[in-house]
């Protein structure tokens, strides 16, 4: 017996697809959180450089360091939302099964 000759028990890819009309939706929402997740960053940069200041102001050493642990912290988590996206969509590829 070949290999040629054993049926397959797989059937086709199977590819997800949202339901008509909810796509528009899902992007909707979609959008709404990634920039959400900027306006994040955002604040916390300016809440980060806001304890440096204060921290040099009012002679707080504390709270210097931890501004600057968070712009830090801040900074890695924007390279991760731009990287991590790509790294997830080559793990899973097209998403069909």
């Amino acid at each position: 017996m070949t290999s040629s000759s054993i049926p397959s028990v797989f059937p086709g890819a199977v590819c997800p697809v949202a339901p008509p009309g909810a796509q528009a939706y899902a992007d909707q929402i979609t959008g709404y959180v990634l920039w959400g997740v900027l306006i994040l960053f955002v604040v916390g940069v300016v809440v980060a450089i806001g304890a440096v200041v204060a921290g040099r102001l009012f002679s707080m050493p504390h709270a210097s360091k931890v501004g600057v642990v968070s712009i830090a912290v801040v900074f890695l988590a924007a390279v991760g939302y731009m990287i991590l996206p790509g790294m997830i969509g080559g793990i899973t590829g097209s998403g069909c099964v």
